[in-house]
């Protein structure tokens, strides 16, 4: 008779994650936040929240992907808030936390479900997307060789005077950087989880990351130019 096979896999969120979670809370260097979060706790917050939504059912939501997103992003949002004094792990915290998050979701999408679309109007016009005309060797080359050209953009704004004047300038640039060269390890890139990196990474608020960004912003339009040339 063959023995039953025992389960010594090892555990997505074990006593690493914890401490990394307790550290990040207690911590106030940017630069160790930011590596705390990359490496070890973006990771398992993904891995934790796609096992609630699976075992769950909230994968029968709506636009789950989004949510699930949406839900890891405003994880990171209370991370500080989170205090080992109190008794919880940060297994246990987080993931009632997360749980109670999609219930009231789930809860939010009974009030709408009764205004459904109409199943033939969700599929008109879904085919288009299907059809693929690019060569995907010439489509990851090119997307290699935009990230590349634009890492080197954002090293050349910071030695650009005209553009970094002042520490907040400074820190902003770097962080951008740092994100650029991390962006394999960075799983969520949309304007409201960079907005929420930059805040974490320099430790300012939005508004004192906006005019920055807008000086940035004006130069990256004619990095753009250039390179659709």
């Amino acid at each position: 008779m063959a023995r039953r096979k025992r389960t010594t896999g090892k555990k997505y969120f074990d006593k690493e994650h914890e401490l990394a979670i307790v550290r990040y809370a207690q911590t106030s260097d940017i630069r160790e936040k930011t590596d705390l979060y990359v490496k070890l706790i973006q990771p398992v917050f993904s891995e934790m929240v796609d096992k609630i939504v699976y075992t769950y059912k909230f994968n029968n939501l709506p636009n789950i992907d989004y949510l699930k997103d949406d839900c890891k992003i405003w994880l990171t949002t209370i991370l500080d808030k989170y205090d080992p004094n109190k008794g919880s792990k940060a297994f246990s915290y987080f993931s009632v936390i997360t749980k109670n998050w999609f219930i009231h979701k789930a809860k939010k999408n009974l009030k709408t479900s009764k205004r459904e679309i109409p199943l033939e109007d969700a599929l008109r016009g879904s085919q288009s997307h299907f059809v693929v005309d690019t060569n995907p060797y010439e489509r990851n080359r090119e997307k290699r060789e935009f990230w590349g050209a634009l890492i080197a953009f954002v090293k050349e704004v910071q030695t650009d005077n005209a553009i970094i004047k002042n520490e907040n300038d400074r820190r902003v640039i770097s962080s951008i950087e740092y994100m650029l060269e991390n962006i394999d390890k960075i799983e969520i890139m949309n304007k409201k989880a960079i907005y929420l990196y930059l805040r974490e990474m320099t430790g300012l608020t939005t508004k004192q990351l906006t005019p920055t960004l807008r000086k940035i912003k004006v130069h990256y339009k004619l990095f753009m130019v250039d390179w659709n040339k």
